[in-house]
């Protein structure tokens, strides 16, 4: 049985900042689709929840994952982290084989 993939408590808070800023309470959509320089690249952006996603809920936030790309995310981990090369949402994907140097794209 594989597992839905886990939202950090860092990704919730920064989640949270964002929607805070912008006035309104948006979820964040994690999406796999084809294409990229490995095969399948991440589409994270705000939105809103539909029918068919997976919700996963923290800290008063949501982040959704629809049907499609749950199977692709199974086990993942998504995060937050703030480097010199900027901040951003991350995926660590235990299902990928091998990923582009950005961490966008990724093969399986």
């Amino acid at each position: 049985m594989t597992m839905p993939p886990k939202v950090t408590d860092r990704a919730f808070a920064r989640l949270a900042e964002i929607n805070e800023a912008a006035g309104e309470a948006k979820a964040l959509r994690v999406a796999v689709e084809g294409g990229g320089c490995s095969g399948f690249q991440y589409e994270i952006k705000l939105d809103e929840p539909t029918d068919d996603d997976m919700v996963l809920e923290g800290q008063g936030q949501k982040v959704v994952v629809d049907s499609v790309s749950l199977p692709f995310l199974a086990d993942a981990v998504i995060d937050f982290t703030e480097e010199l090369i900027g901040a951003r949402f991350t995926i660590e994907n235990p299902n990928a084989t091998s990923s582009c140097g950005c961490g966008t794209s990724f093969s399986m």
